[in-house]
């Protein structure tokens, strides 16, 4: 399966495990198909081409856990990532953690830079509502900033001009790692795998906005799901269903 089909996947199976509204109609997810299954996790090393030539080896962690489809695996609830600072040696971690109105976690990290001594992370939001959630960025990147002793969201604009691409494996990185079979991925393993991905978006980190009409639809987090802002229907099923 090709990496932007799981993306694909994620929005449409893990990503909208309550209802929204669309065009005016209200879809509703087949929550009778989904099941709560056991958390599992994997733990993985990647080595991170840094924009200098140099290298940052990246510990990962993902859990997978809550509602999905029978026959599927859960989606993420849990991430972390670990690197140590080449100068100080001071180790640093990244974690994002479930999201009770997403039913997930939140990001698929794409590139995890050091510039001047400072920590970067682009990450991309998992699926649509997370895209809402997070004020619907466009270019759809959420950066974030290690400062002092902790992360710190910040424009795109603040990221350093040389971070220019992905060098993480942002798509179903559990499993590509299990096809690899190895623990530990290196610079030119992760090159070949995000060959793969097609959209301009992820082969690269774009600077300029893209169409509006890439982008996902419009929602809003109404007491218990995500609705479309426009008119009232998605208001008023929510206040008749939401206890």
């Amino acid at each position: 399966m090709k990496h932007y089909g799981y993306l694909l996947k994620i929005e449409k199976m893990q990503n909208r495990p309550w209802c929204f509204v669309n065009s005016g109609r209200l879809l509703l997810a087949a929550l009778a198909s989904f099941a709560l299954s056991a958390c599992s996790g994997d733990s993985w090393k990647e080595e991170a081409l840094q924009s200098d030539g140099s290298v940052i080896v990246v510990e990962r962690t993902v859990d997978r856990g809550g509602k999905h489809e029978i026959g599927q695996q859960g989606s993420y609830i849990h991430q972390t990532m670990r690197f140590k600072l080449p100068a100080s040696g001071q180790s640093i971690e990244w974690v994002d953690t479930l999201s009770p109105d997403l039913g997930n976690s939140s990001f698929l990290p794409m590139a995890l830079n050091i510039a001047k001594g400072v920590p970067y992370l682009v990450a991309y939001p998992m699926g649509c509502m997370s895209y809402n959630k997070w004020g619907r960025p466009n270019p759809p990147y959420v950066v974030f900033k290690h400062e002092g002793a902790s992360w710190q969201r910040v424009g795109l604009e603040q990221l350093p001009p040389e971070i220019k691409a992905p060098n993480l494996i942002f798509s179903d990185p559990d499993n590509v790692v299990k096809r690899l079979a190895t623990n530990r991925v290196s610079t030119q393993q992760i090159k070949e795998i995000l060959v793969e991905y097609k959209r301009p978006e992820f082969k690269a980190i774009l600077r300029e906005k893209m169409p509006e009409q890439m982008m996902c639809e419009k929602m809003i987090y109404y007491k218990c799901g995500w609705i479309s802002p426009e008119g009232n229907f998605g208001k008023q099923f929510m206040d008749r269903s939401c206890k």
